[in-house]
């Protein structure tokens, strides 16, 4: 979301947002000597609530939900979707207090409109107010972009938010980066939506893992355990990621589902009981090991992902998943004859072992690339 804060030294209302690569700002307008600073910052939380409340129908879209019953989470979104078009009237023409009450919006988004034109009510400032509803809008154009798979301008900031979709346009940007570079580039965190970004790795990870299969003679789903003995790696992750695609999941079921779960958990709430259910018979069970009172090495993990950010954490955890299924590969792949005398004819060893890895590498992600190509109806 952007965030709005005020300059003291200068009485400057400022935005920022985070771009993936950094945090940008911009100058919406200056105030004149003897502004009262508590109002402009006021009027600075408000904005930054509204923020907040238009990127969360970006987060959590109402197509992510399945019941459309009148009174469902659903139907929730979709009404606080559709509030876009009443901000500028509430902004312009804020609910105000009458004979000691006040009418308050069900909507967080309208709320925070109404909060933003009333502090702009009492702050009076005629330069102030036009360029705080230009930056409404301009906000929540950002959004209205993102959903579309354009996450250029304002927009950008979407490449920093965990979302319970993934747009066609990112997921399809994502599989180009990755064609290009099967190991992740740095651009699949800087320029694409994480949980589209996601979902393109959860294809190329389980192709990296039928192409480590292959020559180490392990399972698809097992690849990534493996190349822990090789080198430390969060398996836990990649390796649910296989099972699922193994059983048949899509890579998008996969991905999205991980990241509406890992939301949820973050609001508060538990998504399914059920599977909490067997998770406590089985801590149950580790429990009844320890019954001499000794304290249990165990914890129970309520989501695989970081709640606080589960879609890079998970496009994360997919990368190191497609490295492991490499350092593997390397294990048990043999070098050509042709390739060895490339080696040989390199007159300082340590040249050669980069030469050695760089080869090893490139020749691991062509066919990684061949066998994602004969599988793309995997993806689509």
């Amino acid at each position: 979301m952007t965030r709005y804060s005020v300059d003291l030294d200068r009485r400057e209302l400022i935005a920022t947002w985070g771009s993936g690569q950094g945090d940008l700002a911009t100058l919406l307008a200056a105030v004149p000597a003897g502004t009262d600073i508590g109002l402009l910052c006021r009027l600075a939380s408000a904005l930054t609530q509204l923020s907040a409340a238009a990127w969360r129908t970006y987060t959590h879209p109402a197509g992510s939900t399945g019941s459309l019953e009148p009174d469902s989470e659903s139907r929730r979104r979709e009404r606080e979707r559709r509030a876009f078009t009443e901000v500028p009237q509430a902004v312009a023409a804020p609910n105000l207090p009458r004979g000691g009450s006040i009418t308050v919006s069900y909507s967080p988004l309208v709320e925070n409109a109404n909060r933003v034109g009333r502090a702009l009510l009492a702050l009076g400032i005629p330069e102030l107010t036009a360029a705080v509803r230009a930056e409404t809008g301009v906000e929540l154009a950002a959004v209205e972009g993102a959903e579309l798979g354009d996450l250029t301008g304002r927009a950008q900031q979407a490449v920093l938010l965990s979302r319970e979709d993934a747009s066609p346009v990112q997921v399809a940007a994502a599989d180009r980066l990755l064609e290009e570079n099967p190991f992740g580039p740095a651009a699949l965190f800087s320029d694409v939506d994480p949980t589209a970004a996601a979902v393109a790795a959860a294809h190329w990870l389980y192709a990296a893992a039928e192409t480590a299969s292959d020559v180490s003679g392990y399972a698809p789903t097992d690849v990534v355990r493996e190349a822990d003995n090789i080198e430390a790696l969060p398996y836990a992750t990649p390796t649910l990621v296989l099972e699922l695609l193994d059983a048949g999941a899509s890579p998008y079921d996969v991905a999205t589902g991980l990241v509406r779960h890992a939301l949820r958990i973050a609001d508060g709430v538990l998504p399914d009981p059920q599977a909490f259910r067997e998770q406590l018979e089985e801590a149950e069970e580790i429990l009844a090991e320890y019954a001499d009172g000794a304290e249990p090495d165990a914890e129970l993990r309520l989501t695989p992902l970081d709640p606080d950010r589960p879609a890079r954490d998970l496009l994360e955890d997919l990368l190191t998943g497609i490295h492991g299924c490499w350092l593997l590969h390397s294990e048990y792949h043999e070098p050509d004859d042709e390739n060895a005398g490339d080696d040989a004819a390199e007159p300082d060893e340590e040249r050669a072992a980069q030469h050695r890895y760089a080869a090893g590498r490139e020749r691991f992600a062509q066919l990684v690339r061949e066998t994602a190509g004969r599988h793309r109806e995997r993806l689509i």
